[in-house]
């Protein structure tokens, strides 16, 4: 009758944090694409949900994730993030590429793709 209580729940990308910051970006073996944003930043409020499309659509072959740059202060200085949003893909625990403002979707999973 309600279709919607048989559908799955939404993929989002994770939220990565100094703490999970090792086990999930450094020691995957997956691509790992993260998202450097804050709330209040507009590019980022449309790039948003690109990303978490991109999270549900490689759930099984990348890691897709989320670094909030306001409560996460010591990884958006690790990586000197100066504006935002940045993407920044990791391979083998190692920064791959590096994008700021905003990229379509085609271009990031043409990105990914290429790091499989």
């Amino acid at each position: 009758m309600f279709g919607f209580f048989n559908e799955k729940p939404k993929i989002k990308a994770v939220e990565i944090t100094a703490e999970n910051f090792r086990e999930i970006v450094l020691q995957n073996d997956k691509p790992v694409l993260l998202d450097f944003w804050a709330a209040w930043c507009g590019p980022c409020k449309i790039i948003s949900p690109i990303v978490d499309e991109l999270a549900e659509d490689y759930a099984d072959r990348a890691v897709i994730g989320k670094v909030n740059t306001e409560m996460q202060q010591q990884l958006s200085a690790a990586f000197k993030i100066k504006s935002i949003p940045t993407l920044i893909f990791f391979k083998n625990g190692e920064p791959y590429a590096r994008y700021s403002g905003l990229v379509p979707k085609p271009n990031l999973e043409e990105i990914l793709e290429e790091m499989m």
